[in-house]
């Protein structure tokens, strides 16, 4: 396990508290004693840390049970992966068209489907069209506008009374006992300690639970990737490129700039395609999927690479990120040059940092087996239901059914009132292949926020909190539950 080194200083605060701080060793040894000093506090009922994938969804389940919430998030805006990473959102469906016969159910409903619903209004999504190739992957695609996303979901935080902190780093956690006591962060108006009695980490890294002292490991079991908008494309005829080397994989046609039945999803294999794209493809790390709701854009290509250690690592992850935009230059080029309708395509949106499919593994106390998953088991204590599996159809939740995430597998182990939701539970990295998904993590979210929010009211901690209340609450919510 590569842990990290985190030095307890005390801060002028309530007596107890401490601040869990990380420090990386210097090369030749030499260190600073950085002063104490004295930090202006906020308090709420309930912090998430990180405004992306989950923490969006936690923040508002977490506002719409009446608590003060706090929502911090480094960048300026929210959706992280979602907005950054796919661009399409795996799924809100179980696998119904791979088995026929088998009822064709939206298993994830709640808050995660009122953001679709806000992105149609808006004109920022294809809703949930249906696959009319490669089926046997994802039952629909749901594709979004990354910017349109970043607009939606902050107006609805907005609305819901979240204290949103844009620009704001998490610097360190305040460790009391056995309790998160805060989180201290970092952001241009100086440096402050949030206090709360509930806390979400939603950070993908698992920052707030590594700076509260959670075990944890880091597999770095994955590439990282940073994916690209790439305009001055013609979608239609990229298809017609793919069918033309017999490499066409997947299909789905939806609503695309106001017209329905438009192509807002394609992808392919190489096997087929001329032996200059496929090599330098398969050198990039390239993959043919991309998803779009407008004309004449790729709203993804995704290029990839697997760093040696963990994506934690600050100084590997300088490298990568160069690596990576290296790639992302000649990839362009590749569809200049290979592909009719893009000799002119440029990259028009890329992420700002690389993107991660796993960080540090956060120990809760139940760890989701494939077995759970493939298995299409269900727990006592189900806080949503889920269906999509990422390496289909090599690995199937069985007859098109879905699994259910157990609240205890959110539980941070051996700390009473923080959460994790997102990419950071799941030890097995091929059940992982199904929980990190986007819709999965939404879910996820509203049980983590809903549950802190409850935690805070009721004033116990996160294993206190009585299930029925949180399974009332989160049908309240309109979240779809199986058993």
């Amino acid at each position: 396990m590569n842990r990290r080194n985190f030095s307890r200083g005390m801060l002028a605060l309530p007596a107890a508290a401490q601040l869990a701080c990380r420090r990386e060793p210097d090369p030749a040894g030499e260190t600073y004693q950085e002063p104490a000093r004295s930090l202006p506090v906020r308090r709420f009922d309930v912090v998430v840390a990180g405004g992306g994938t989950a923490g969006v969804v936690a923040a508002l389940a977490a506002a719409r049970q009446g608590a003060r919430t706090a929502l911090i998030e480094s960048k300026g805006y929210t959706g992280g992966t979602v907005v950054e990473g796919g661009t399409a959102l795996h799924s809100y469906y179980n696998l119904w068209k791979a088995f026929p016969g088998v009822e064709k159910r939206q298993v994830v409903r709640g808050i995660p489907q009122e953001i679709v619903d806000r992105l149609a209004r808006a004109g920022g999504t294809s809703g949930h069209a249906e696959m009319q190739k490669g089926y046997d992957y994802d039952s629909v695609c749901t594709a979004i506008d990354t910017e349109v996303y970043k607009l939606v979901t902050l107006e609805m935080l907005q609305e819901a009374g979240v204290f949103c902190c844009l620009n704001t780093f998490l610097a360190g956690a305040i460790r009391e006992g056995s309790r998160v006591g805060g989180a201290i962060v970092e952001s241009r108006s100086g440096r402050e300690a949030f206090r709360a009695a509930s806390f979400v980490d939603a950070t993908a890294y698992g920052d707030l639970a590594a700076f509260a002292g959670a075990r944890y490991t880091e597999p770095n079991d994955y590439a990282v990737c940073n994916s690209i908008g790439v305009a001055n494309v013609n979608v239609e005829k990229y298809r017609a490129f793919l069918e033309s080397h017999k490499a066409l994989t997947e299909l789905s046609q939806g609503p695309r700039d106001g017209r329905d039945h438009q192509i807002v999803r394609l992808n392919g294999t190489a096997a087929g395609l001329p032996e200059g794209f496929r090599q330098e493809a398969r050198m990039l790390g390239m993959s043919l999927t991309t998803t779009t709701v407008r004309d004449n854009y790729f709203m993804f290509i995704k290029v990839n690479l697997k760093m040696p250690v963990s994506p934690t690592n600050r100084d590997e992850a300088a490298t990568a990120e160069l690596e990576i935009r290296r790639r992302q230059a000649r990839a362009v080029a590749l569809f200049r040059r290979y592909v009719p309708g893009c000799e002119k395509a440029f990259i028009a949106r890329t992420s700002p940092s690389l993107n991660i499919r796993r960080g540090r593994l956060i120990a809760c106390d139940y760890d989701i087996t494939l077995a759970d998953v493939l298995e299409a088991r269900h727990f006592e204590d189900d806080v949503m239901a889920y269906g999509f599996h990422d390496s289909a159809p090599r690995l199937q939740i069985r007859n098109g059914g879905t699994y259910g995430i157990p609240y205890r597998a959110l539980r941070v182990a051996g700390i009473e009132n923080l959460l994790a939701a997102g990419m950071m539970i799941t030890s097995n990295h091929d059940a992982h292949m199904s929980t990190r998904n986007t819709v999965c993590c939404m879910g996820q979210g509203q049980a983590a926020g809903a549950a802190a929010a409850l935690c805070a009211a009721r004033k116990c901690g996160s294993r206190d909190l009585p299930y029925g209340s949180l399974r009332t609450a989160l049908e309240k919510g309109g979240v779809h539950f199986e058993a």
